[in-house]
This record gives structure tokens, sequence and C-alpha cells, in this order.
């Protein structure tokens, strides 16, 4: 009996202790989100994104795009909008994982209600396998319910003075490089599929559970890009997005239909597109969008004036580069 009450004051004791640590962390986080959320240029380019998306106006944002860099490259909210009054952000960041594309979602949804989200496919095969893969799921959980984690270094940028400033557009960035991509034709035939580990499709599933919940329509698109794409990564998307039935696109596929150009369209040799790739893409996004969904056209709207500022200084900017380039 002794050594009963004395387990279960032990367990007593871890537990008033992990309850403790649960809402010291939750004062802290609360209060370094509501710090990067003012002063967004305390936090690197890399996380930048999950902050910028805290700043926008509850429920303004129609159409969510998630992925890596190629989505940030490739993806324009402010050319979305010029042609079609679309409210979009890209919630993109160098290198993310599945694990992270989740959670960005998450993050979005606490204020916003899209009624589409574009997947961009890189992340499928970007998974970190075993015990890298089990850490890399409990840091971004971790650092989704408590901010505290994720913006850690922020401390650094307090008591240096150094800031973090960019160009952001919604989440894009201009990609000013030309080095074209000489490779020559990519998407040959080929017998063999790539495989998707089974650690992104835990993710992936959850990502197509919290798009039914919130009642959000999930698109599976896959940027024309030499050095992340082939046959072989075409059809495990394929096999995958009909499986689980989500639409899915490989622009890899009709770069003659897009009038692709790797002499001008590439920035660094085919990986990533320059802002002229970006524009043929994002052309076809808009004309997609609006024949598949009933996305509304808010241009004119007293609430999106400063989408409206945004997009004239974009369109003087984009023309600027596009002719410098």
């Amino acid at each position: 009996m002794r050594d009963f009450k004395q387990t279960l004051k032990k367990v007593g004791g871890a537990a008033l202790f992990l309850a403790i640590l649960a809402l010291l962390l939750g004062v802290l986080s609360r209060g370094v989100t509501d710090l990067v959320t003012k002063n967004d240029d305390l936090v690197p380019p890399r996380n930048k994104s999950t902050v910028k998306i805290r700043q926008e106006a509850g429920q303004t944002i129609d159409v969510l795009i998630v992925g890596d860099s190629l989505s940030y490259s490739s993806f324009s909210p402010m050319q979305l909008w010029n042609s079609h009054g679309m409210a979009a952000f890209v919630g993109g960041q160098s290198g993310q994982t599945i694990q992270e594309s989740y959670y960005m979602m998450k993050t979005a949804f606490q204020k916003q209600s899209p009624k589409v989200v574009v997947l961009e496919t890189n992340v499928i095969f970007r998974a970190k396998e075993g015990l890298d893969g089990i850490g890399e799921s409990i840091r971004t959980c971790a650092g989704y319910y408590f901010p505290v984690f994720a913006y850690h270094d922020v401390w650094k940028s307090l008591v240096t003075g150094k800031r973090w400033t960019a160009e952001d557009y919604k989440g894009f960035q201009f990609r000013n490089t030309v080095t074209p991509y000489m490779g020559g034709s990519y998407m040959t035939v080929s017998r063999e599929s790539r495989k998707i580990s089974p650690v992104v499709k835990v993710y992936l599933e959850k990502i197509i559970k919290l798009c039914e919940k919130k009642d959000a329509k999930l698109i599976l698109v896959s940027i024309p890009s030499p050095s992340n794409y082939s046959l072989a990564t075409h059809k495990a998307l394929q096999a995958y997005a009909k499986n689980q039935g989500i639409p899915y696109t490989d622009l890899n596929l009709f770069l003659k239909e897009l009038k692709i150009d790797w002499q001008k369209d590439s920035l660094d040799g085919g990986d990533h597109l320059n802002l002229s790739g970006a524009g043929k893409v994002t052309s076809w996004l808009g004309n997609y969008l609006k024949e598949t969904f009933s996305l509304p056209d808010h241009r004119g709207e007293e609430r999106y004036a400063a989408w409206e500022n945004m997009a004239k200084k974009y369109e003087k900017r984009a023309k600027e580069i596009l002719e410098n380039m």
C-alpha cells in the first residue's frame, strides 16, 4: 500500500510538472506569436509565410497554395488577382516537408476558409525516413501547438538588431535570373514508378481529411521542373490521385500548351521557374480555377482595397523585372 502511494505521488508530481510546463510554453507561444505577427521582419525567410498568413484579414483567402520553393516561385497571387479577382495566398517554404504542408494548412484554417487548396507535389518526394521522419513529425507538431519552438531564434534578431525584409506578394517571390535548361526531353517513356513513402501517405491522408472537414477542394499540381519530375514520378502521383479521387495535373506534360521556353523561363537550369515561367503557369492556374470552381471576383470590394494597391505595385514591378530580364 505504501509503495502504491509513493508511485501515485510520483505520477502526480510528474503530471503537475508537465501541466506547468505546458502552461508556460503556452504563455510564451502566445507572446512570441503576437510579436512576430506584428513584426514579421524578425522572422527568417523560410518561416515568414507562416507569419504572413496570420496577418491576413479573416475569411479573405479563397485559394491556398502550399509546397516547397517550386510553389512560391511559380504561382503568383497578384497575377491571379489582376486577371480574375481571385484572393490567393502561397504558404510555401524552401524545402517544405509534407508535415509542414499539413500544419501550414492548419495554420491557415485558423482564420481562413479557402474553397480550394493547391498542393504542389514535390513535397511528396521530400520525405525523411526512419527516426528522421519521426523527428520531423514531432518537430512540426510541437511548432504548431507551441509556436515558441517554431520561432525559437527570434531572440537573435531582437539582440542583434538584424531584420529579415523581403519583397513579398501574398507569398510569391520574384525570381529574376535566367539560367537555361539544356537537358532536352525529360518526360520520357518509363516502366518504373516512384514509391510514395508510408510517412507521406499518412500526412496526405491527414491533408485529405482536413480539407474534407473544412469543405475545401484539394487539387494536386506538378510544376514544370526537369530537376524534380520524370515519368516515374508522374506515374506514382497519377496512381495515388486516381485511387484517392483527387484532381491531379502534371504540367510537365503540357510544356507546349504552356509555351514554356527553357531558354527564357528557367531560373537555375531546370529546377525552378523564373518570373517569365511563373507568369505562364499562373495563367494556366487562373483559367483552370475559373473553369472548375465558382470563385468570387473581389475586385472593387472595399475590404480588398489593400489588394488593389498591392496589385498595382506588383504589376509595375513585374513589368520592370521582365523588361530587365
